[in-house]
């Protein structure tokens, strides 16, 4: 059912508005106020404070017990704005250059019209989640009693993607974005003058050992088919200088993989190389993982779910439902962790409408797809509470 011209201009005006005051993180007083204020003036009941600064609108309908969940993410990135827009951020090295004041709009217009038609019967849970992009903030919510507290049967997330034309939808079921793990790997040798490197142990050779062996991971400890996976070096940190060689060596990186399998046999390899090498060359080593974002994974019913809804709204020849996986990450993969559900894309444009890639200081929403996300939401929300 398409939205109302007034809503939809209400839309583009809050997105406008959450635009041009970006937060960061959890701290987010002015973004969770007006999204919750908002919910509240639809006739929403509406919790606040959920993982430090989540929120959650909650509209009954009907007797049915079925329930859903909605969620949108709400903050902002410390990137200083290069637009010139009159909703240019007004907050100094801060900025939404990943489109979640598009999100949060889109599913603050759905929360307004479903709560005008009520045509639906159950229950649906309007999530809005701080700290998406640190990777900290689903589980935050998760961990704060969110499924607990709020009967949710299956959730469901939806991101912009510039590249992907305006009208357009894309998912897959199973693996749609990659894993992020960051790992830290501190090889100490015994430095000296460069003059004589017999004396002691160089860690730049040891560490530069590393690195090129690390790159046998994916080509030697993962199936070329089946395990699509990335790890880079992206730091090479010393205590060196001009005629020292360093008797410390930092490196650094990350790795994108789709399964836990994959991620393990990651963790173990380059482990395991670090181990050798440093052995080899009678240097010691501390070593460090950390995994900040799971797989996003969707479950197949749920994509069935999403992608009829999609074909509603978009047309079935404008939703591709069987895309590739993205080796980007994403946190709501915690809530898919512990419910059934989804996660989509939806195309933001393409050229200089919208194209412009995300985490970039020239980046923009494109308020054109307003209407069809929240379109989205709503039509997904009827079909499986009707």
């Amino acid at each position: 059912m398409p939205l109302d011209m007034p809503l939809i201009k209400d839309m583009t005006a809050w997105r406008q508005h959450l635009h041009r005051h970006p937060e960061c993180g959890f701290d987010l007083p002015l973004t969770s106020d007006f999204i919750a204020e908002k919910l509240e003036s639809f006739g929403i009941e509406t919790v606040r404070g959920i993982g430090q600064s989540g929120i959650v609108g909650i509209l009954r309908n009907g007797s049915s017990d079925r329930s859903i969940g909605l969620r949108a993410d709400m903050d902002a990135l410390f990137i200083t704005e290069e637009n010139t827009t009159p909703y240019r951020s007004a907050h100094d090295g801060k900025m939404h250059a990943c489109g979640h004041d598009g999100h949060s709009a889109m599913l603050l217009g759905a929360a307004a019209h479903l709560a005008k038609t009520r045509n639906f019967d159950g229950t649906v849970h309007f999530i809005f989640q701080p700290d998406e992009e640190h990777g900290a903030g689903a589980q935050a919510m998760i961990d704060d009693g969110l499924f607990e507290r709020f009967a949710v049967d299956e959730v469901y997330g939806l991101h912009n993607m510039p590249g992907l034309a305006e009208g357009t939808f894309t998912v897959r079921p199973g693996s749609l974005m990659a894993s992020e793990s960051s790992f830290e790997i501190r090889i100490k040798g015994i430095g000296g003058h460069a003059a004589m490197p017999h004396r002691g142990v160089d860690p730049i050779v040891v560490g530069s050992q590393i690195i090129m062996a690390l790159q046998t991971i994916t080509s030697r400890n993962l199936s070329a088919v089946e395990e699509t996976a990335v790890v880079s070096a992206t730091e090479f940190i010393t205590n060196g200088t001009v005629n020292v060689i360093p008797s410390e060596v930092t490196i650094k990186g990350d790795c994108r993989c789709f399964t836990d399998a994959s991620l393990n046999k990651i963790k173990t390899a380059m482990e395991r190389i670090v181990a050798g090498t440093c052995q080899a060359a009678g240097a010691s080593y501390e070593f460090s993982f950390k995994n900040t974002f799971h797989s996003t994974i969707n479950n197949p019913d749920q994509t069935t779910k999403a992608i009829k809804a999609a074909q509603a709204v978009f047309g079935a020849e404008n939703v591709v439902p069987d895309c590739v996986p993205l080796t980007i990450s994403e946190d709501f993969s915690s809530m898919l962790r512990v419910k059934p559900g989804c996660y989509a894309l939806i195309g933001n444009g393409t050229g200089t409408v919208g194209g412009c890639a995300l985490h970039n200081p020239k980046y923009d929403f494109n308020d054109r797809i307003l209407s069809k996300g929240a379109e989205y939401w709503v039509q997904l929300a009827e079909d499986i509470l009707g």
